[in-house]
């Protein structure tokens, strides 16, 4: 049996971010999804195996790297690979591109929050970080809001310059505060340690979609800026205890995790859903189970 491996720019030529928000919201339909993750840490470097079961889906294995220091060498931060599998023999079906996996699930992820959670008539996106994943995301959010305005902020203000110079109708953010406050979407891929997204900035009505963050050490936003916003996730069990952004304030006492609201398996009851003019706010933490859904679009539409 041959199994075909599907390369990054033919796997992605037939793909639609709608369409992905659609599927993954079906996926949701399915049992739900046995996931195992596995985390070394070798200094800054963190090597993460995540491995997902859907009855009726299949099984996949997805290996991740994230070496900080890649840049330096003209490397892509983040690295690895990706195995799908049967459902009903466990027999390999596909080897799919590590990075248009990882490009579409996460971006897609997040782009199904904001569909759920966003006011339709926002006007101003604002991405924060002008990395690999903050390209990505102007793509997603620009196929579900084609009139909006966007702005991008970086630390490094060439990297806005330089990312707002290659897509339409965005300008360069230089104070970080202003913009968050004038944004109605404010999404954000960076690596921080110490929150960058104040609470006092936000606004009703507001979105907030937090990426970044992977490893238990790493936040985007302040504890100021989750009470004051009805908090959901993907998923509860990827999300709570192993990702800073919300596993730091429950160790604290902060928060507890009845303040997440819902995540996307209570998609069909109705409760992920913003609610007249309230902050919502969106932790992406990006499961396996993620990565299987979007593997079995990604493999529906290559021919």
């Amino acid at each position: 049996m041959t199994v075909p491996f599907i390369p990054f720019a033919e796997g992605e030529a037939p793909l639609d971010w709608i369409e992905l928000t659609e599927a993954l919201a079906e996926g949701h339909k399915l049992p739900l999804a046995g996931i195992g993750d596995t985390f070394l840490y070798r200094g800054e470097d963190t090597i993460l195996s995540r491995a997902a079961a859907i009855d009726g889906m299949g099984v996949l294995v997805k290996t991740a790297t994230a070496f900080p220091g890649n840049p330096a060498l003209g490397k892509p931060v983040v690295n690895g690979a990706v195995s799908l599998l049967s459902d009903k023999t466990g027999e390999l079906e596909a080897l799919i591109d590590f990075h248009l996996l990882t490009k579409w699930k996460t971006a897609g992820d997040s782009l199904l929050a904001a569909r759920r959670l966003a006011r339709p008539d926002a006007q101003t996106i604002l991405i924060v970080g002008a990395g690999t994943v903050g390209r990505s995301l102007r793509e997603a959010y620009g196929a579900a809001f084609p009139e909006a305005r966007f702005a991008v902020w970086n630390r490094s203000p060439a990297g806005a310059e330089a990312f707002a110079a290659d897509y339409p109708n965005t300008q360069a953010a230089t104070d970080l505060e202003a913009a968050v406050r004038q944004a109605d979407i404010v999404t954000s891929a960076t690596m921080a340690t110490e929150p960058l997204i104040k609470g006092d900035w936000l606004q009703p009505g507001q979105h907030i979609d937090l990426i970044g963050a992977y490893r238990p050490d790493l936040r985007e936003a302040d504890d100021a800026a989750l009470l004051k916003s009805r908090v959901f996730v993907d998923s509860r069990e990827t999300t709570l205890h192993h990702i800073g952004e919300l596993k730091i304030p429950l160790d604290q006492g902060v928060i507890t995790e009845d303040h997440v609201l819902a995540d996307y398996y209570d998609l069909a009851s109705g409760a992920f859903t913003r609610e007249l003019d309230d902050i919502t706010l969106f932790k992406n933490g990006g499961g396996a189970h993620l990565d299987l859904m979007t593997a079995r679009y990604i493999l529906s539409k290559f021919a």
